[in-house]
């Protein structure tokens, strides 16, 4: 039977958001936690606010890293828990029982992963939802067009990672397609999605910042899909980008 689920923060000059983070987990009505927390060595006042919130954070360190897939890592090495997801620092659950849903569905359908969606606010209007990333549209067959589930809202079991690995830490902006493209290449990870907002993700990100963060990003899922052995190229990638104008206009 599942108990335990270890969800990894990984922050940098965080104060203004982490509170919130913490917030969200600490409402979850799934009993059993282990919060990892992983900063890099942040100097605005993170680390007083993580010690402030000791009480509910089971590990966390705060050193330099060579980026958030490092950091990531680190967090990886000491989760123990059945289950594992990342909620960023910019990131908040949607509502208390999402932890809940994700491990009942999990253990009653034995499944190696499930999946919902992200729904982006902006900093300074966080009730006001700008776009809806849709995990509908992922399937391992998709993944040559760059299509991956939302990876705030993904939960795996641990021994999923065990198998497959950690993140590339010589990815700047998408080892998390890199680890799903490995984890999902071969179609035989029993998954499910949940058509549902799971969790509530701050725009203005590495991700989505802009031109050269998109190109970046598009980069780089090319290579994870050739590391991959996966066919793709740029007019697959490209194709894409109508479908998602569907995540501004259908909220």
């Amino acid at each position: 039977m599942l108990k335990k689920i270890s969800i990894i923060t990984v922050c940098f000059n965080s104060v203004k958001t982490l509170a919130k983070t913490l917030a969200s987990v600490k409402m979850q009505t799934w009993y059993c936690v282990e919060h990892i927390v992983i900063d890099g060595a942040s100097t605005d006042g993170t680390v007083e606010l993580i010690k402030q919130h000791e009480d509910q954070i089971s590990h966390w360190l705060s050193e330099p890293d060579r980026g958030i897939y490092d950091a990531m890592n680190k967090g990886l090495a000491l989760a123990t828990g059945d289950v594992v997801c990342f909620l960023n620092a910019d990131d908040h659950y949607a509502y208390p029982q999402v932890l809940e849903e994700a491990m009942d569905a999990i253990e009653s359908q034995n499944l190696d992963a499930f999946f919902g969606d992200v729904a982006f606010f902006r900093p300074h209007h966080p009730a006001k939802i700008i776009r809806r990333f849709r995990s509908s549209m992922f399937k391992p067959s998709r993944l040559q067009f760059g299509w991956m589930s939302a990876h705030p809202a993904l939960f795996v079991r641990r021994d999923v990672f065990l198998r497959v690995g950690d993140f590339k830490i010589d990815y700047k902006i998408s080892g998390d397609f890199e680890w799903i493209a490995r984890a999902f290449k071969t179609d035989q990870l029993v998954y499910q999605y949940l058509p549902k907002i799971m969790v509530h993700m701050q725009a203005g990100g590495i991700s989505t910042g802009g031109l050269r963060s998109k190109l970046l990003l598009n980069r780089e899922v090319l290579r994870a899909c050739r590391e991959n052995h996966i066919r793709s190229n740029w007019l697959k990638l490209l194709a894409k980008y109508p479908f998602k104008l569907l995540d501004y206009w259908f909220i």
